[in-house]
């Protein structure tokens, strides 16, 4: 058992080191550096988001900027250990367009982006065998179980995605774009909750 847990650790890693030089979309030519999964490969949980930011794309990890840090709040609130939550992206380099200053503004990948990137993706469920996988957010639902997944309407609900179960929640970064502090508690509260059902769901 524990040789195959380091086989497959070992050829994560072989998957994340060749995913350094990908040139599948221009993506790339803007981004510092290719973003790719994180955590345990024995974790009973994967998370999935849309792309890096501005921070990850910095650091070279995904969600360790402000969305990253209340998911990981977030995951403790539920019950959940961060460290043991395997987290990666749809795309695996940061899209951007120039803001104010040296402000580097997230712009939404298209499809062909998401297509392009698809194949590391794979190669991570490949490699990973998880008893449930959270997407979080739109695009990282729709890369997985195709563009009639809506998240306002889908959210909560688990779908197939070949052999693996896919929940629906919204991604942390829309928490932090409520309109309100009060809007901002409640919609987080509501976060927590979709983590708890995957506790659950992961229990059964």
């Amino acid at each position: 058992m524990a040789d195959s847990v380091t086989k497959r650790r070992k050829a994560v890693e072989e998957l994340a080191d060749i995913a350094k030089s990908c040139t599948n979309c221009d993506l790339y030519k803007d981004a510092t550096q290719t973003v790719f999964g994180i955590g345990p490969v024995t974790a009973e949980l994967v998370l999935v988001g849309e792309q890096p930011g501005d921070e990850e794309d910095k650091q070279g990890e995904p969600f360790v900027g402000p969305a990253g840090k209340l998911l990981r709040s977030a995951l403790d609130e539920a019950g959940i250990d961060p460290d043991e939550v395997y987290m990666t992206n749809a795309v695996k380099h940061f899209k951007w367009k120039p803001g104010a200053g040296w402000r580097r503004l997230h712009q939404k990948p298209n499809r062909y982006e998401i297509e392009a990137c698809r194949p590391w993706l794979e190669g991570e469920f490949a490699l990973l065998r998880p008893r449930l996988i959270v997407g979080l957010g739109a695009t990282a639902c729709q890369a997985m179980l195709g563009s009639s997944i809506r998240v306002l309407t889908d959210r909560g609900k688990t779908f197939d995605w070949g052999e693996r179960q896919v929940l629906v929640t919204v991604h942390p970064s829309s928490i932090l774009r409520s309109r309100d502090e009060a809007s901002r508690q409640e919609n987080r509260r509501a976060f927590v909750a979709d983590l708890r059902d995957a506790v659950r769901i992961i229990a059964r």
